[in-house]
C-alpha cells in the first residue's frame, strides 16, 4: 500500500511539472497568412493575447502549442495581411469633409455651382465651406472666377478648395470679410487679378487668410469629424493613419478619445509648423501612447503641380515664365530645420517641383551629415532632377509618396514639364532603387481612402479603366511584394515604429486585415474592386463586412 501511495505521488508531482496551457484572447486558423517579415514567409495560424501576437505559425505548429483562446476563427482559406498604414493622409480634415460640400469628381464649374446650392439648400450653413474641384477634369481647363458665386452667395461667404489643397475661389463676401483687397500684400502663392479686379482665385499662402476666417467647429463637430474618419478607415482596413498636419488642439483631442476607447485609430501625428506648435511639442519631446505618436514636424515646400505651385528650376512647359513658387524662404526653412535637427523629431517636408525636392534634399544633407537613422521623410518626391536623387538615402532621407498622384496627373503632367523632366516625375522604383525604402500613402482626401487604388497604381501605373495600355511610365512600377511592404513595414519604418507594428510576428501588434482574395495573385485588373472582410487593431475586430 505504502509503494502504492509512492507512486501516485510520483505521478502527482510530474503532472504539476507539465507546462500549464496558455489562455489566449484569439486564434486565427486555416488562413494564409501574409507576415510580411525579412523573409517574407507565409503562416496558417496566428495567437493573440492583450493585443499583442504571441504565436505564428503552421497549423500543425499551432497543435504542438499548449493554447486555448476564448474565441477561435476558422478563417477556411481567407487571406490575412498587416493592417495598412497609410503614410501620408490627412485623417481629421476627411472627417470634416463629411461635414462640408463634396465637390470630387465634377466634371464642369456649373456642377460645382449645382453641388454648392443644393448643400446649401440641405443645410442652410453661415459659411459655405467645400473642397474637391479640380478645372483639369473640366473641358475648360482654367481656373473659374467668382462671377457666378457672387450672383448665387452675394451676402453668404463661400470658399471652395481645388483638390489638392493648393488653390481656392472665394466669393466677393469672403474677400470682404477676410479683408483681401487688390493692395493685399503676399508671399508665397497668389491672389489673382485680370483687368484690375480680383477674380476670387487664391493660390497657397494667400488661403489662409480665408481659412483664418472659417468658423471654429465645435468639440462635438471636431468628435464627429474624428469618429466618421474612422469608420471610413477601417472598413478599408487602414489601422495607423499619418495625418500630415495637425493643430495642438486637435492631438489633445485625439488623445483624450484614445484614452477613453472611443478612437481606436492608431495615428501617427505630424504637427503642423506653427511657432505654437513647435514650442509646444519641440520642448516637450515625443509624445508616444499605444495609439498615438507624435514625434515629426509638417513643413511645406512649395504648391502643387496642378495648381502650378511647384517650385521648378526651370519654367512650366504650358506657362511661359512661370517657376511656381517655394512656400518659405530657404532661409526659413534651414531655421526650422536646425531647430528640429537638434531635438529627437522628424522633418517631414512637402516638396513637388525638382526645384524644391533639389532644395529640401541639400537642407537635409548638410544637416544630418553628422547624425545617423533620422529617417527625415520627402513627402510626395514627385518631381526630381535625375542629378538630385542620389541625395536620398536609407539611414536619413526616405521619400515618401502617393502612388495614385501618378495615375490621377498622368493625363496632363507632361504638358506641364514636358518631356525631358517627365523621366524624373512619379519615379517610385527608381526611388527605391536609391533609398531602400518607400513609404506609400493615399494623400486622402486629396485623392481617394481606398488603398487598393494605392497597389494598384503603384503596380499597374493605370487608371482603373485599364488606360494606358502599357502602364504610365512602367518602368517605374513597383512589385507587388515592394507595393505591400511600402503600404505596412516600410511605412512603420517611417514612423520609427517597425519594432511594434508593420508586420505580423511575435511580439507586434495584432493589428491586421482578411481578405477573401489574394492581392498578391488575384488578376492586376480586379485589384481596385477588393474588399475588406474584417479589420482588427490590436487583436479587436473594428469591422466586418456586411
Amino acid at each position: 500500500m505504502k509503494k502504492l501511495l509512492l507512486l501516485f505521488a510520483i505521478i502527482g508531482a510530474v503532472s504539476c511539472q507539465e507546462e500549464p496551457q496558455i489562455t489566449a484572447d484569439l486564434i486565427i486558423e486555416n488562413a494564409k497568412i501574409y507576415t510580411v517579415d525579412d523573409q517574407f514567409s507565409m503562416a496558417t495560424a496566428l495567437v493573440v493575447k492583450e493585443g499583442k501576437i504571441i504565436f505564428i505559425g503552421t497549423q500543425e505548429e499551432l497543435k504542438s502549442q499548449n493554447l486555448k483562446a476564448s474565441k477561435t476563427i476558422d478563417a477556411t482559406g481567407k487571406f490575412v495581411y498587416p493592417g495598412w498604414i497609410d503614410a501620408h493622409c490627412h485623417f481629421y480634415r476627411l472627417g470634416q469633409q463629411e461635414q462640408r460640400v463634396d465637390l470630387v469628381g465634377t466634371e464642369s464649374y456649373q456642377e460645382v455651382l449645382d453641388k454648392i446650392q443644393k448643400f446649401q439648400k440641405a443645410n442652410n450653413k453661415t459659411f459655405i465651406i467645400g473642397r474637391g474641384w479640380d478645372q483639369n477634369d473640366w473641358d475648360v481647363k482654367e481656373y473659374p472666377t467668382n462671377k457666378e458665386l457672387n450672383e448665387l452667395f452675394p451676402e453668404t461667404p463661400v470658399a471652395i478648395t481645388r483638390i489638392d489643397g493648393h488653390a481656392m475661389v472665394v466669393n466677393e463676401a469672403a474677400l470682404k470679410l477676410a479683408h483681401i483687397e487688390l493692395n493685399t500684400v503676399f508671399s508665397g502663392g497668389d491672389i489673382e487679378q485680370k483687368k484690375g479686379q480680383l477674380t476670387g482665385i487664391l493660390v497657397d499662402n494667400p488661403m489662409k487668410l480665408v481659412r483664418d476666417i472659417f468658423p471654429v467647429a465645435s468639440v462635438e463637430e471636431d468628435i464627429e469629424a474624428l469618429m466618421d474618419a474612422q469608420d471610413i478607415n477601417f472598413s478599408y482596413g487602414i489601422t495607423t493613419v499619418d495625418d500630415a498636419g495637425l493643430m495642438r488642439s486637435t492631438i489633445e483631442l485625439i488623445d483624450s478619445l484614445q484614452q477613453d476607447g472611443a478612437l481606436k485609430m492608431k495615428i501617427y501625428a505630424m504637427i503642423t509648423n506653427t511657432p505654437e506648435n513647435l514650442d509646444h511639442y519641440l520642448k516637450k519631446g515625443i509624445v508616444k501612447t499605444d495609439r498615438l505618436n507624435v514625434r515629426s514636424v509638417k513643413f511645406y515646400a512649395d504648391g502643387a503641380l496642378g495648381s502650378r505651385g511647384a517650385a521648378m528650376k526651370q519654367p512650366y512647359t504650358d506657362k511661359h515664365n512661370h517657376f511656381g513658387t517655394l512656400l518659405s524662404s530657404i532661409e526659413d526653412l534651414e531655421g526650422v530645420a536646425k531647430r528640429i535637427a537638434a531635438t529627437a523629431y522628424q522633418m517631414n517636408t512637402h516638396a513637388i517641383g525638382d526645384s524644391a525636392n533639389y532644395v529640401v534634399l541639400t537642407t537635409y544633407k548638410e544637416l544630418l551629415s553628422d547624425q545617423k537613422d533620422r529617417r527625415w521623410r520627402v513627402e510626395h518626391a514627385q518631381i526630381v532632377d535625375p542629378a538630385d536623387f542620389h541625395l536620398f538615402d536609407e539611414d536619413n532621407i526616405i521619400p515618401s509618396v502617393q502612388p495614385t498622384h501618378a495615375t490621377s496627373d498622368m493625363y496632363w503632367a507632361r504638358d506641364r514639364i514636358g518631356e525631358e523632366r517627365i523621366k524624373g516625375a512619379y519615379a517610385y522604383k527608381k526611388l527605391l532603387q536609391e533609398s531602400k525604402m518607400l513609404a506609400l500613402g493615399t494623400d486622402y482626401p486629396i485623392e481617394q481612402v481606398n488603398p487598393f487604388l494605392t497597389f494598384y497604381a503603384a503596380v499597374a501605373r493605370k487608371d482603373t479603366s485599364g488606360y494606358p495600355d502599357d502602364g504610365f511610365r512602367a518602368d517605374q512600377a513597383l512589385s507587388r511584394e515592394e507595393a505591400l511592404r511600402g503600404m505596412t513595414i516600410w511605412a512603420a519604418f517611417s514612423n520609427f515604429e517597425e519594432h511594434e507594428k508593420g508586420s505580423l510576428e511575435i511580439g507586434k501588434a495584432a493589428d491586421f486585415i482578411l481578405l477573401d482574395q489574394d492581392i498578391m495573385t488575384v488578376p492586376i485588373d480586379q485589384i481596385p474592386n477588393m474588399q475588406v472582410s474584417a479589420t482588427y487593431s490590436n487583436g479587436e475586430l473594428v469591422y466586418i463586412s456586411k
